[in-house]
């Protein structure tokens, strides 16, 4: 069974370098040892959670039915920043809807897988 060769410091290479007339290291780079891609990509995937739809994705799915058709048709759910959902509303008669509603709003969204952490609405014109 071979071992592998110990790994000397960054003096004790710049040293022998100087013994042997070669050039110093002056990089702060230290070699690191490699990793498993697949492992990396896995860990990557559930970190990030690519392989799952996002909070806003699901939250955009259920939207007609967070809000109603006519509401939906006016506005859209953008982002979940600090506990508030971000939706931007097109039509002012909307806004003043989704305003007046968003404690039943909210209740229908904290049932939604994930979003029970959404503490309230931010309605933006857009």
């Amino acid at each position: 069974m071979a071992k592998e060769p110990k790994e000397f410091s960054h003096e004790v290479e710049n040293l022998i370098a100087s013994f042997r007339g070669l050039p110093e290291d002056e990089s702060k780079a230290r070699p690191r040892k490699t990793q498993d891609l697949g492992a990396l990509i896995d860990e990557l995937l559930v970190k990030y959670r690519i392989s799952h739809d996002s909070l806003e994705h699901s939250i955009r799915e259920k939207w007609v039915e967070l809000v109603g058709a006519p509401n939906a048709a006016y506005s859209h759910p953008v982002v979940v920043e600090r506990g508030q959902l971000l939706v931007l509303v097109s039509h002012a008669v909307v806004r003043n809807e989704l305003f007046h509603h968003r404690l039943q709003i909210l209740e229908k969204l904290r049932k939604l897988p994930g979003c029970d952490g959404i503490k309230g609405l931010t309605l933006r014109a857009g």
